[in-house]
């Protein structure tokens, strides 16, 4: 009896262990809990690490611990977080408890009476916290310490109406503890290198308006202009020496700006509307930013045309409201109304030599762009012009024709210095070259502005600087350029492996630095840590470096010594992939993250060797609780012979001996993301793969290579014998194979429906299945005509409708849905800014008139997909139902069984599965 007690108790411990840590499948539910790490940040002096976990729904957690994950503190709905200088504070916003706000919403609470962000001063070292209710804004300063300057709401203002009011501005001694306050502040700058702030207020019964400066050293307030007015475009030097705004201290109900500037003793209108330097019904723009030189000899600021005024003799209703089309103006109507409102607020490139008081004007209508040189110091700008060219691409896409300008600061007037180059020209750090690279030869190219000469820098037969992946029927874009060296003494420029050293007068032999990148099947990029804007690259410097193996598909960092002529050193070299490294500014303090689909991308501290690895964060620690899967690479043949990979993704507990329901899920090429770690969402557009192999699917991801003209055919090549080569192995249950793409892959996966009666169920997000309608249609996000596309990027067919009216009937899916017999789940939202959704339509209306069981999907006033969570939530759970049904034979949902009458929108989900 005793030895049986002793069994029973035994089998029954067994099991209670067994039900602890059995895993469970993961839910929609679950991955709305899922944290991603969406801040880092590190402090200058490389003791402390903060960063905030935020889940898809719910509060975010702020962390803050040393580099050897010793946690300092933590907290609950922490945001925008950020070390002062000296790394002393921590200083970040604390928002709202999403279920607080929740309730109060379900109460009608108004919009202002809801709780407020509060301001969160954190002492590291006395590990004590302040809060600041009401705050509106922050200012910290990242070359300084000492303050903070910020805005919140008056403590004594019991108002509710916010809209258009200051609030007061305060200026804290994190030392201290004090604070100065300024009523009505519309404005504030910091300075960047100096402890100066400057803000406009509005004043009071107690204190002028005007402007003023604040001396945060001296505690000495300035008064820059006492009067009322309309400020606008505050603007303080890098050392704080010098300010300027634009004012208009008349009572005028439409303002005319006059330019203004203090140069420590005295404020002065330094130009003015009626400077002849401004063109004719022109004036100085209040949209303009305003800027100093490095040097402080020179102050940048915009002017436009003067806006037309409506005719106020005339009733609005007597004006006829219409867009008139023109066949031969720069831009489509579409594109200017997308972009009216930042039109109306354009302005143009203007300066004042401050020591000759001297205004002239810069930039004219035109340039399409102007760039400063050496930060406004060099005696010339660069400026570029499409508009010559603009008709053209509306069907040609990028890259843009452009005309190369060199404009002298001190006239204003223009040289060109090159003519119709598909290319957009940059300036290099030192100012001494224009350089760019010219798609139409693929090389690379520099313009010597003192000289005035232009030297061709590369050629494809030295270097292949274009993507040699390309397969879209357009120029070949460039791996770019890495930096230049100091002084301007050669640049850096990426093939697709390695990084080469490039005479920029090509004096010299260019010279491949890193050596082994296409040996190796490396692509080699270089790490910057800090650096300042505009600046070169020390050639006797070690820098760090990325390398991506094309074959194994992991990352590695290495060592890299400018000055000898060595290979990289590997320093970090394991099977992950590795984020994008940061530095502590003044310690060797390092973080990054690594990944690969099972492991998360936690947080990791080292030092520029990278010999000691300490985890710091633990973001999801959940995941063990949960059926998780494995990635691997697989191969085969495509129908035309090409070696072709892609990704597959077992269950966790996956067995050879038994078959599996299969989703295929693609868009171009996957494959090099292997080892991505894919975190969990409830994605607008696409499959969960956690989800799917936690409820035992599959997933096979299949990179498509295209030939021009034939991509629906380029794809079911690719794809189809992927398949076939997956069912071979006898995992894949081949009667339960369903297919899913949104957009260019919506397209394909209609496309292959047309093609092949292999797949039990497809759901096709946003799909092109008319390709002539779609040819002349609208990104109506952009105001973009989309016959670029189908001519020259991704839909690839290379000519006009006019030119092959065949290719793109045969691409089509619309007139041959006759031949689909897979039932589709459409997702096309009405507010579809890329690909318009009457497309969906089309393809809905089809399917319904030919009676193929279909479903199609509008989540109202949704862009190319759903942007709202509670949306993508919902597309989630409708898909999964799709797939369960058809693929594993589960209930059909109500919704697809019997639909959701209009009269029900937003009270029945139909989510219950009917038996």
């Amino acid at each position: 009896m005793k030895n049986f007690f002793l069994l029973f108790v035994l089998v029954i411990s067994s099991a209670s262990l067994s039900a602890q840590t059995e895993k469970r499948p993961l839910t929609f539910e679950e991955i709305l809990k899922w944290n991603r790490i969406t801040e880092t940040h590190l402090s200058n002096n490389g003791k402390y690490v903060a960063w905030k976990e935020e889940p898809w729904k719910g509060d975010a957690t702020l962390k803050i611990s040393t580099p050897d994950a010793k946690e300092i503190a933590s907290f609950n709905c922490g945001n925008k977080a950020q070390f002062t200088a000296d790394s002393k504070f921590l200083i970040f916003t604390e928002v709202p408890e999403a279920d607080t706000i929740r309730a109060l919403k379900l109460k009608k609470t108004k919009k202002e009476d809801l709780p407020q962000n509060k301001l969160v001063v954190f002492n590291i070292g006395e590990n004590k916290s302040e809060k600041i209710e009401n705050l509106k804004s922050v200012k910290v300063p990242e070359e300084w310490s000492g303050w903070i300057a910020y805005q919140a709401k008056d403590p004594n203002d019991s108002t509710k109406n916010e809209k258009d009011k200051n609030n007061p501005l305060y200026i804290k001694d994190l030392n201290t503890g004090s604070i100065k306050t300024y009523p009505a502040v519309s404005s504030y700058e910091l300075a960047k290198d100096q402890p100066f702030i400057s803000f406009i207020s509005e004043g009071d019964s107690t204190f002028t308006a005007g402007v003023y400066l604040v001396d945060l050293k001296t505690d000495k307030v300035s008064a820059i202009i006492e009067a009322e007015g309309k400020f606008k475009q505050l603007c303080i030097a890098d050392s704080g020496e010098q300010l300027a705004f634009l004012a208009d201290t008349t009572d005028a109900e439409k303002p005319s700006f006059a330019l203004y500037y203090w140069n420590g003793e005295h404020e002065a209108i330094v130009t003015e509307n009626s400077n002849k330097a401004i063109p004719e019904n022109w004036e100085i723009s209040e949209h303009g930013n305003l800027s100093f030189s490095d040097n402080g000899e020179r102050l940048f600021f915009g002017t436009a045309p003067k806006i037309p005024e409506k005719d106020t003799t005339k009733l609005e209703e007597e004006i006829p409201a219409l867009d008139v089309w023109t066949w031969n103006e720069e831009k489509l109507q579409t594109v200017q109304l997308n972009n009216r409102e930042k039109d109306l607020k354009k302005s143009y490139l203007a300066v004042v030599h401050l020591d000759a008081q001297k205004t002239v004007q810069l930039e004219t209508e035109l340039f399409s762009g102007i760039r400063k040189i050496q930060n406004g110091d060099a005696d010339q700008l660069l400026a570029y012009s499409n508009r010559p060219y603009a008709v053209q691409t509306m069907w040609e896409g990028g890259p843009y024709h452009n005309d190369f300008y060199l404009v002298d600061i001190h006239s204003g007037e223009a040289e060109k210095i090159k003519s119709d180059c598909r290319a957009t020209p940059s300036v290099s750090p030192d100012g001494k070259f224009v350089y760019w690279y010219n798609a139409i030869d693929t090389t690379w190219n520099t313009y010597d502005v003192a000289s005035g000469t232009e030297y061709q820098i590369t050629d494809p037969v030295t270097i292949q600087t274009a993507d040699e992946l390309n397969d879209v029927p357009n120029l070949p874009g460039s791996y770019r350029a890495a930096g230049w060296l100091l002084n301007d003494k050669a640049i850096l420029i990426y093939d697709r492996y390695d990084i080469w050293k490039v005479d920029p007068t090509n004096s010299v032999d260019p010279v491949n630095l890193t050596k082994d990148g296409r040996s190796e099947k490396i692509n080699y990029r270089l790490v910057r840590f800090n650096p300042a804007p505009n600046t070169g690259i020390d050639p006797e410097e070690t820098v760090l470096l990325t390398g991506h193996n094309e074959v194994s598909r992991a990352d590695a960092y290495f060592a890299f010594d400018l000055s000898k002529n060595k290979a990289p050193e590997a320093l970090f070299n394991q099977n992950y992939r590795l984020g994008r490294p940061e530095k502590a500014k003044e310690d060797d303090l390092i973080i990054f993250t690594k990944e690969d689909f099972e492991t998360y991308p936690n947080l990791i501290a080292t030092d520029l060797r990278f010999k000691k690895e300490v985890q710091i964060s633990d973001a999801a620690p959940q995941q063990n609780e949960f059926k998780w899967g494995t990635a691997e690479l697989v191969t085969w043949r495509s129908l035309d012979g090409l070696v072709l990979e892609g990704t597959l993704h077992k269950p966790e507990d996956f067995d050879p001996g038994k078959k599996y329901p299969m989703i295929v899920n693609f868009y171009e090429k996957s494959s090099q993301n292997l080892l991505s770690y894919r975190m969990p969402e409830n994605h607008r557009s696409t499959i969960d793969y956690h989800y799917y192999t936690s409820h035992g699917y599959i997933i096979f991801n299949p990179d498509v290579y295209y030939q021009e003209g034939y991509p629906g055919e380029s794809a079911f090549n690719c794809v189809m014998p992927g398949i076939t080569a997956l069912i071979d192995k006898g995992f894949v249950d081949e009667e339960h194979i369903g297919a899913q793409g949104h957009s260019w892959g919506g397209y394909q996966v209609a496309y292959l429906a047309t093609r092949t009666n292999m797949f039990a169920a497809i759901e096709s997000g946003a799909p092109v299945v008319n390709m002539f309608s779609a040819y002349g249609g609208i990104r109506w996000g952009s105001g973009l005509n989309r016959s670029f596309q189908y001519e020259h990027t991704q839909s690839r067919i290379g000519k006009s409708i006019w030119e092959a009216p065949l290719r793109y009937l045969e691409n089509s899916p619309l007139f041959i849905l006759d031949k689909i017999n897979t039932p589709i789940l459409i997702m096309h939202n009405d507010d579809d800014g890329a690909v318009p959704w009457y497309q969906g339509i089309e393809f809905f209306i089809g399917l319904r008139r030919l009676q193929k069981p279909s479903w199609m999907l509008n989540y109202n006033e949704a862009d190319h997909w759903p942007t709202k969570l509670r949306d993508m939530h919902d597309f989630q759970i409708r898909m999964a139902q799709f797939f369960d049904h058809y693929l594993k034979g589960a209930p059909m949902p109500k919704w697809m069984d019997e639909g959701i009458p209009a009269i029900n929108k937003g009270v029945d989900m139909g989510y219950e599965l009917v038996e």
